[in-house]
């Protein structure tokens, strides 16, 4: 039997408020990199819960404004529910990228956090807990001093191409969570800039000036729309109405926040089969699969593995998962 979106997320909500109630009181004790995997959210420390939205202009009937960080997990472990929100109801949606500074730098003791290292097991965990592919091992390996670097490449990089921006975020994803890369320094920031097709001359000189003011802009945004945490996604319409996904939330929450503002709205139908999806993605987790292809998650990797057996696509792997690609052609 199939429940209507909107039914879903009011059993989902129910479900899960028995549990965020309890950890909601603890969370302002929490370091920014503990993202609780309960409630899906990556905290800011003394972050104001007011919020406060101005009337917005948009292309198209909804407004998705994303408030996210390059380093938060609980970020990475929504990427399956934004491809397939983008895949569904992307004609109806104008998604902007906000990046809210998750970690400043290591000049604090919150949580019993006191240094990178402390990080690297709860980086093991939430990896299970989103079934994503996340090593913690980056952290006593080649930590990163501050996620700022990364957030203001970022930005330098939507001065050039928006949608080219969005790919070197997932690019600078992959490599600090499967390939524990500290994307602080410039050699990964140029590398993942050149792999989208990114200038790296114009990149590099942008994060000096214009991407820094944007990247500065984006954190009192932050602070205006009481922004308390990652990743937290407000969908607005041209009235005002809004509705809020905060934190990791299944499917269901993202597509009822569209239902609600558009009730009219119809998703689109999108190919599901594996040569499609890699087309449209160029690299996949077995949980982002399953949640595309409509694949049982117990039958996903199997699959995947099978293809690339048959060198249709690679693996990349990490002690907590795997990403698949297609197979580049010699």
């Amino acid at each position: 039997m199939k429940f209507h979106p909107l039914l879903s997320y009011a059993l989902i909500t129910l479900a899960s408020m028995a549990c965020q109630v309890q950890t909601n009181k603890n969370m302002n004790k929490q370091n920014p990199l503990l993202c609780d995997p309960e409630t899906g959210v990556c905290e800011i420390p003394d972050s104001n819960s007011s919020i406060n939205i101005a009337p917005i202009q948009s292309i198209k009937p909804i407004k998705v404004i994303y408030f996210t960080d390059p380093i938060c997990s609980s970020c990475w472990g929504i990427e399956p529910q934004l491809s397939k929100l983008k895949l569904e109801y992307g004609e109806l949606l104008d998604i902007e990228y906000h990046m809210g500074g998750l970690l400043p730098d290591w000049n604090y003791n919150s949580g019993g956090i006191s240094k990178p290292s402390d990080v690297a097991a709860h980086w093991d965990e939430v990896s299970v807990y989103y079934d994503m592919p996340i090593d913690g091992d980056l952290w006593l390996q080649d930590a990163l001093h501050s996620s700022y670097p990364p957030s203001i490449a970022f930005k330098a990089a939507e001065i050039q191409d928006k949608n080219k921006a969005q790919l070197f975020l997932r690019t600078l994803r992959e490599m600090v969570f499967v390939e524990k890369k500290n994307i602080t320094k410039w050699e990964y920031l140029e590398a993942a800039a050149k792999s989208v097709g990114l200038q790296t001359e114009q990149l590099k000189t942008d994060m000096e000036g214009k991407g820094k003011a944007l990247f500065e802009e984006d954190l009192r945004m932050t602070k205006t729309y009481g922004v308390r945490g990652f990743p937290s996604i407000f969908f607005v319409d041209s009235s005002g109405k809004k509705e809020i996904v905060f934190g990791s939330k299944p499917y269901a929450f993202f597509e009822a926040a569209v239902l609600k503002l558009q009730a009219q709205a119809i998703k689109k139908p999108y190919p599901q089969n594996w040569e499609s999806l890699f087309t449209t993605y160029s690299s996949l987790s077995a949980r982002e699969f399953s949640e595309l292809s409509g694949m049982a998650r117990i039958e996903s990797e199997p699959f995947l593995n099978r293809l690339v057996a048959e060198e249709k696509l690679e693996r990349r792997t990490c002690k907590n998962g795997s990403l698949w690609s297609l197979k580049k052609k010699q």
